[in-house]
């Protein structure tokens, strides 16, 4: 598969999604990113369970490491579930070696931002992670969970929504994600997301994994330089030639999977 074969896979099943009811359409960006996902390595062990109200799906590999790695999904706040991410979460349990405790937080707009992260927080204290992970709206979500709680565990970001994104600010529109779609998310979390601490992260140690055409590349880069000269060990790495949601279909795509690999080896290494 090349990336453009991906691109135009992946925006048919965007596309069709847009006549949809919300019930419906979430459904479908189900499906849609699980035909790219092979399925959970027999490796890995998987349950379901509810955490204090909350809905997860526990990736245990058969000889795991001690701690628990908490994921959240992306889907830009109003869709995606433990469903449509398997591939990741299963993908990271078993680059990592550890359990992946994958959530399936509310949504807006049935429920706001701060009862998103209200979801995050509640599995976050019963689970004490050794490690955050989210990927796009996932990994705003627990970049905020941990700056709200002044949790110090490592963050794995995944192409995050960081600082508030603007006109000037956001690189050129690229195929699955323009410039409008993340103003539009923005707008949807702008209001309590500025309540949350400043725009520092609350851990020391953050590894990002980045693709080369997305409007969130640019004020990416431009954060991590401030955490930089904040003192902050950050790393980053960038999928050249990549696609916001290519990660789903990372074993068809070279470049992606050489980056998640970089990516997972740099997060574990802060976890030994």
């Amino acid at each position: 598969m090349t990336i453009d074969d991906f691109a135009e896979r992946f925006q048919a099943g965007l596309d069709a999604m847009a006549t949809m009811p919300m019930n419906q359409a979430r459904r479908h960006y189900d499906e849609l990113c699980a035909s790219f996902a092979g399925p959970v390595p027999a490796t890995i062990a998987v349950t379901d369970e509810v955490i204090d109200g909350v809905g997860v799906r526990r990736y245990r590999p058969h000889l795991g490491a001690e701690g628990v790695v908490l994921y959240a999904h992306g889907g830009g706040f109003t869709i995606g579930s433990v469903e449509s991410h398997q591939g990741v979460a299963a993908g990271l349990a078993q680059a990592l070696g550890r359990e992946v405790v994958s959530l399936n937080y509310r949504l807006m707009p049935e429920a706001c931002y701060l009862a998103l992260l209200d979801d995050v927080e509640v599995v976050r204290r019963r689970l004490a992670p050794v490690a955050l992970v989210g990927d796009s709206a996932g990994a705003r979500l627990v970049l905020d969970a941990a700056r709200r709680a002044a949790d110090d565990s490592p963050l794995g970001l995944v192409y995050p929504l960081l600082g508030t994104p603007s006109d000037t600010s956001l690189g050129p529109d690229a195929p699955l994600l323009s410039r409008q779609d993340v103003l539009a998310a923005w707008s949807m979390i702008a209001e309590q997301a500025r309540r949350i601490r400043d725009n520092l992260p609350a851990s020391r140690a953050i590894e990002c994994l980045a693709v080369e055409h997305d409007p969130l590349t640019p004020p990416l880069l431009a954060t991590l330089d401030e955490w930089r000269r904040c003192h902050h060990q950050v790393g980053v790495h960038m999928a050249e030639g990549m696609l916001h949601g290519a990660l789903h279909a990372r074993s068809s795509l070279p470049a992606m999977e050489a980056a998640w690999r970089a990516f997972c080896r740099a997060l574990a290494a802060h976890l030994d």
